[in-house]
């Protein structure tokens, strides 16, 4: 959890591709007072600006290769071939890496699918960016392995993209400092599990309980309830001095008929 001038805010790292647009959605309902921050890192990052604290959590691409952190995998993306249109390829609904061994091969450097033997001929130089691969692509030197989102994210009216069947997938995760498990964090953790607001372990369930027992309070009462039971009060005063009188008065009959008694 950030603090701000104004209250607890949540920042979250978002590696490129991924879209967390329903479970923000999710969030600013759950958690209005709360603003949430969502800050775009490089897919290299992996997880540093986790473990510096510069966010409190991230949906990053797995794996991160570095300790300290909690991980829980949410979903793999499938692998595409970027391509331009005209090529052989976008003839094809999706290929496998066999089909590829005649391309040239782009691999960046900040690629971190986990290829056993990467397709095709390997480009003389490695580009630095994914997005330098999609230049090249564009230029003709060659076609580049992506998950599909990234390259959704990439997309241009002159290249097209088509499934890799056998390619390795892509894998995402919800990341947190493994010992600050905060409550923010939970309430993420419910939102990515799809859990409802009342079962989440979070902040949110904890303020609902807190309304529900603040909505079981008695309400005042209005003057004429409480007219009507001073009124009630007064004829039980009443009735029990009535009560205690009448006692009273039989024990000194008692006492006065025994003494006649005697005589």
């Amino acid at each position: 959890m950030t603090e701000q001038a104004g209250g607890p805010s949540f920042r979250l790292a978002i590696a490129p591709g991924v879209t967390p647009a329903k479970w923000v959605g999710v969030w600013r309902t759950r958690l209005a007072d709360v603003p949430l921050e969502l800050v775009q890192v490089d897919v290299l990052d992996r997880g540093a600006v986790v473990t510096d604290r510069t966010v409190d959590a991230g949906l990053l691409r797995l794996p991160l290769g570095r300790e300290g952190l909690s991980v829980i995998p949410l979903y793999t993306e499938i692998p595409v071939v970027v391509v331009p249109k005209d090529h052989v390829v976008a003839a094809f609904d999706e290929v496998s890496s066999e089909e590829l061994a005649d391309e040239v091969f782009l691999h960046p450097l900040d690629d971190l699918l986990e290829w056993e033997t990467l397709p095709g001929t390997p480009a003389q130089e490695r580009p630095a960016t994914t997005a330098a691969a999609i230049e090249l692509v564009a230029a003709g030197v060659g076609v580049v392995v992506v998950p599909q989102s990234v390259a959704r994210l990439h997309h241009r009216k002159d290249l097209t993209y088509r499934l890799v069947s056998d390619g390795p997938q892509s894998r995402i995760g919800f990341v947190w400092p493994e010992d600050e498990t905060t409550e923010l964090v939970e309430e993420f953790i419910g939102i990515v599990r799809g859990r409802t607001a009342n079962s989440s372990r979070g902040r949110a369930a904890q303020q609902d309980a807190s309304k529900a027992s603040g909505d079981q309070q008695p309400k005042p009462r209005t003057k004429a309830q409480e007219k009507a039971a001073a009124a009630r009060r007064e004829t039980d005063r009443k009735a029990a001095a009535a009560r205690k009188a009448g006692t009273r008065g039989g024990k000194l009959t008692g006492k006065r008929l025994g003494k006649r008694g005697n005589r």
